[in-house]
């Protein structure tokens, strides 16, 4: 049945009738997205049209969800699975936005701990087994340090969740690649939160926002975040994540070092 699915997805697209200059102009200002050039770009510009078809996206209460901003939501969300495909998506369907930071009743923990019933704002949420949910004013607020000086994304963020939960769960640990060796990716990202807690704890400046910290499911997305949001930073400060998260994108977002 996948030739029906695949042929009303086309049908959609068509419909949709998305110029690339409308395109061009939705993702303009995410820097993030001039990286891509090329065969690399169109590739891109198709992933983020076909997700757009493939997924509802939806506004929370009275926001006004505009085509444009479902172009650069989409674009955004399409950036990590570029080298990976949509499929990797197929787990869930629907993406809802705020316009601001929304309340949630669920039942969190904080820093200390300490599990707590009542409300709170968020930004942005991943369920394991429903929708994606974002504030579209945290998403205009994405850049290499727009969180006190450290990479933010939280389209990234929340989408690196979902990758993520395709195995075991929320854990930190994505499906592997076939030439990925998981005891490497656990040793590895389990050094690297470790060194930062000691560095938080006496006082020393993390390279990426503490946040991370939180569990390791957090320390992946906001690894992501900081991936494609800020990969030199990454690359200089935390090189052997900076490694796997390469191997398992596909993508090597910082600039190649020039030998001379």
């Amino acid at each position: 049945m996948n030739w029906i699915s695949n042929w009303l997805e086309n049908r959609r697209l068509k419909k949709m009738a998305v110029t690339v200059e409308q395109w061009e102009a939705a993702i303009s200002d995410w820097h993030v997205a001039h990286r891509y050039l090329g065969a690399e770009r169109e590739a891109l510009r198709k992933l983020s049209l076909r997700f757009i078809a493939r997924k509802t996206i939806t506004a929370g209460g009275d926001f006004q969800l505009t085509d444009p901003m479902c172009l650069k939501l989409a674009t955004m969300a399409c950036v990590p699975i570029l080298k990976l495909g949509l499929d990797w998506y197929d787990h869930f369907q629907t993406v809802i936005v705020y316009q601001d930071d929304y309340v949630s009743d669920q039942p969190y923990r904080s820093d200390d701990g300490v599990v707590h019933s009542g409300t709170r704002g968020l930004s942005g949420e991943a369920w394991l087994r429903g929708p994606v949910v974002l504030s579209w004013s945290s998403i205009c607020d994405s850049g290499p340090q727009s969180r006190q000086g450290h990479a933010s994304n939280v389209v990234i963020h929340e989408l690196a969740h979902k990758l993520d939960m395709l195995r075991d769960g929320a854990n930190g640990a994505p499906p592997m690649h076939p030439d990925m060796r998981p005891g490497e990716w656990h040793d590895t990202f389990s050094s690297a939160w470790g060194r930062l807690q000691v560095d938080e704890e006496q006082g020393r400046s993390l390279p990426i926002d503490d946040y991370a910290l939180t569990n390791p499911a957090e320390f992946f997305a906001v690894c992501s975040e900081s991936f494609f949001e800020a990969p030199e930073n990454m690359k200089n400060t935390m090189p052997k994540v900076y490694r796997l998260l390469c191997q398992f994108y596909r993508q090597k977002p910082a600039p190649a070092e020039t030998t001379r």
